[in-house]
């Protein structure tokens, strides 16, 4: 009985933990932002495009690169970004997607 009660007791402490937040790519955590990434270019959510285009700039190699594919699905560009380069190199590619949003005004999100 009491190795019942030990693997009872093993099995509640080992199921609890926190719920984890739902998909947003506006997220501090990478764990949390990247599957909205993932979603936004499932969905082909555009009105995700300018969360996406912030994300180029993360000090997160993993979000950037998750952003710029993203990006790239939604709008069949990448504009010369390349995530692995150092902020200096990547500055300029971010400035050009900055400029293609100015010329290409988002719809309002439509739930997704």
């Amino acid at each position: 009985m009491r190795w019942l009660a030990i693997v009872a007791l093993g099995a509640f402490i080992g199921g609890c933990t926190a719920p984890k937040p739902p998909p947003r790519i506006e997220d501090r955590d990478p764990s949390v932002k990247i599957p909205a990434m993932r979603l936004a270019a499932q969905r082909e959510d555009q009105s995700k495009i300018p969360l996406l285009i912030d994300q180029l700039d993360s000090e997160d190699p993993a979000v950037r690169f998750y952003a710029i594919e993203a990006l790239q699905h939604l709008t069949n560009q990448d504009l010369g970004y390349l995530y692995y380069q150092d902020e200096v190199r990547r500055r300029p590619a971010i400035d050009r997607w900055r400029a293609w949003l100015a010329d290409h005004p988002m719809k309002p999100d439509d739930g997704h």
